[in-house]
């Protein structure tokens, strides 16, 4: 009887420590959990696009707890790890169905549609050009990730990184490239928050003092008829020419449409807070429980990392040199600075351009200026998936 208590006890004791994570991690779980904690620091200490780099962190966060996965994500029934081969599915992938089935980005360009004001943009059609000047980073990238030995859908979907749109990645990756979906999305979401840091001194480099200190005109008066037709023109021509990119570029117009046509502001408001702030989060989570240890530390993951911040850098390049050619061709009328803007990222990307323009002259604001562009760059990236989707990689 003594010899039988003994080893039940045992038995407890060992199955306790088999279920338990510090029995299951591996030094990758590790090092992901450092990582989410760098994210995290980022994040709340820094204040680097909290709203998306915090979900995002603690996703991360969670699925890299060792023992963690099954319960949050379930198991999978083969060694295909796909997504629709899992038993006992858990909160994180019923939070990953949205993603999965391309179902959160559209959500999130209607919000984005919803809260933006198309103005500046309607006001100065030139700014279309800085926009599309901003793509460079884009199309750079993929030849880059081709050099680097990715196969041609693979790269598409690295390149989209350069458009600066989070949303616009993930969709991207999900339909061209879901294996690589974790690293592009992190690699996009991560240099969005760290644009400040990119932009900056780049735009301080390839501007002259003399340039950074142009004050540009007042930007027209926009009618109302002017905003409401704007979002539906543009549906249509590039519906006409380009349906791949109507699942975000329509979103983005209709959350638009119900901004400026003032007849549904109950639609607007919920699409700009309600509905926009839960699809963030469950985007963020989504995104960051699939950043595993073992699947995320690979050396594909290092070169995404490497084409993500290069293509950031080509992108601001692009939109900066645009804008100064444009401001030699208007006789000074246009401060390159705003060209940094079209790399989409609205509004932060706008803000840094009225930041660093007031470092030269605190007077000078040029936000509503860099608007344009900002706007231009996100129908631009928009179009940009569009084109990398129509394509038969």
């Amino acid at each position: 009887m003594q010899n039988l208590l003994a080893l039940d006890i045992g038995k407890i004791f060992s199955d306790l420590w088999e279920s338990m994570g510090l029995s299951q991690g591996t030094w990758q779980n590790y090092v992901m959990l450092a990582i989410s904690f760098v994210l995290m620091f980022l994040a709340i200490v820094k204040k680097f696009e909290p709203m998306l780099l915090l979900p995002i962190a603690f996703g991360m966060f969670l699925i890299n707890i060792p023992g963690a996965e099954k319960i949050l994500w379930g198991t999978y029934t083969d060694e295909a790890h796909t997504y629709d081969n899992v038993v006992d599915r858990g909160l994180l992938w019923y939070l990953y169905y949205g993603v999965d089935k391309v179902i959160y980005p559209p959500i999130i360009f209607l919000g984005i549609g919803a809260m933006t004001d198309f103005g500046p943009l309607i006001a100065n059609p030139k700014s279309m050009i800085i926009g599309a000047g901003a793509q460079l980073g884009i199309f750079l990238a993929l030849f880059g990730a081709v050099t680097l030995g990715f196969g041609g859908a693979e790269a598409a979907a690295i390149a989209i990184i350069g458009g600066a749109d989070g949303p616009t990645a993930i969709y991207v990756a999900n339909v061209l490239a879901r294996d690589l979906l974790p690293m592009i999305a992190i690699a996009a979401y991560s240099y969005m928050a760290l644009i400040p840091v990119i932009q900056k001194p780049l735009m301080r480099l390839l501007t002259t003092k003399k340039e950074r200190a142009i004050r540009m005109k007042p930007l027209r008066q926009v009618s109302k008829v002017e905003k409401i037709i704007f979002p539906v023109a543009i549906t249509l021509v590039v519906g006409l020419f380009l349906p791949s990119a109507i699942p975000l570029l329509g979103m983005l117009m209709l959350g638009n449409l119900f901004r400026e046509s003032g007849v549904v502001e109950r639609l607007s408001s919920q699409a700009q807070h309600g509905l926009m702030n839960t699809v963030t989060i469950f985007l963020g989570i989504a995104v960051g429980c699939k950043a595993k240890g073992d699947v995320f530390l690979t050396t594909d993951t290092l070169k995404i990392i490497l084409i993500g911040v290069v293509a950031f850098y080509c992108g601001t390049i692009g939109g900066l040199l645009t804008a100064k050619v444009m401001c030699k061709l208007t006789h000074g009328q246009i401060n390159p600075l705003i060209g940094s803007a079209g790399v989409s990222a609205v509004p932060m990307a706008a803000r840094i351009s009225e930041d660093v323009g007031r470092e030269t002259d605190p007077q000078n604001h040029l936000l509503m200026h860099a608007m344009g562009p900002n706007v231009a760059g996100v129908i631009g990236s928009a179009l940009a998936a569009g084109i990398l989707l129509a394509i038969p990689w």
